[in-house]
């Protein structure tokens, strides 16, 4: 266990048992833990002032992840998202399942791939969103499921704060605010939108083999998205400008 003093207790995952149950059906593994609770379910109960600190704390730690820079070797940034972009865009188009709204994300991602290029690269959490966060008793930040990590431009790693600004809009506003000390460069919305515009374009084919409901999820959201953009009129979204101002 690693102390990082004024962000994070990371803490490695230790295996503790492991056997066979149900008759010799099927295997369990038991893992070290952190207590604490689910941050997704205590954060609305608390009150709006102490989401906005916990935001600030998650941008806090967000930062000191991002001080692991990538390997020397790694393929640029704008190779490697255009990529993802293209493919994205193609299983949007060959999804069955379409929403309103899709080509207005396409055209706002084309129009603003340019914002990739030289951009730099570290560590990613990869999956940095309130539902991968615990939260002690004593009031103490934790994150969990780093198994998705990989590298790449760290303003990317805002792009699961849909999960968070529906769970407390103040966490969301004080998770950015943590990590750009406040000084929020207008760059950072452009890339923030696209980031969330290419997430939102493959959410539906991606939803499909869990079933309906989690269809109903993301079209719900990608709906959520367009009306927090404006259509893509405007870069920093509605839930930010509500809280800030």
């Amino acid at each position: 266990m690693k102390d990082i003093p004024g962000y994070i207790t990371f803490i490695k995952i230790q295996p503790i048992d492991f056997g066979i149950c149900s008759g010799g059906a099927e295997v369990y593994t038991l893992l070290s833990w952190v207590e604490g609770n689910d941050c997704e379910i205590v954060l609305p109960k608390l009150r709006k002032n102490q989401q906005y600190d916990l935001g600030i704390e998650a941008g806090r730690i967000l930062k000191k992840i991002h001080t692991i820079p990538a390997p020397k070797a790694q393929e640029s940034w704008e190779s490697q998202f255009s990529r993802i972009i293209d493919n994205k865009i193609n299983s949007c188009k060959d999804c069955p399942i379409k929403f309103s709204g899709d080509e207005v994300l396409i055209d706002y991602i084309n129009e603003n791939r340019c914002l990739l290029k030289d951009r730099p690269q570290y560590f990613h959490h990869s999956d940095y969103h309130v539902g991968n966060m615990i939260l002690s008793d004593e009031g103490r930040l934790s994150v969990i499921d780093f198994n998705r990590f990989n590298y790449g431009d760290p303003w990317e790693e805002f792009n699961r704060i849909v999960w968070c600004y529906s769970c407390s809009r103040e966490f969301a506003a004080g998770r950015v605010g943590g990590y750009l000390n406040s000084d929020v460069p207008l760059d950072f919305w452009k890339l923030l939108a696209l980031f969330i515009s290419s997430n939102t374009l493959s959410s539906i084919y991606w939803a499909i083999p869990f079933g309906s409901s989690e269809v109903e999820v993301m079209l719900k959201q990608a709906e959520g998205v367009l009306l927090q953009y404006n259509n893509m009129a405007n870069v920093i979204p509605k839930w930010y400008r509500k809280v800030i101002l």
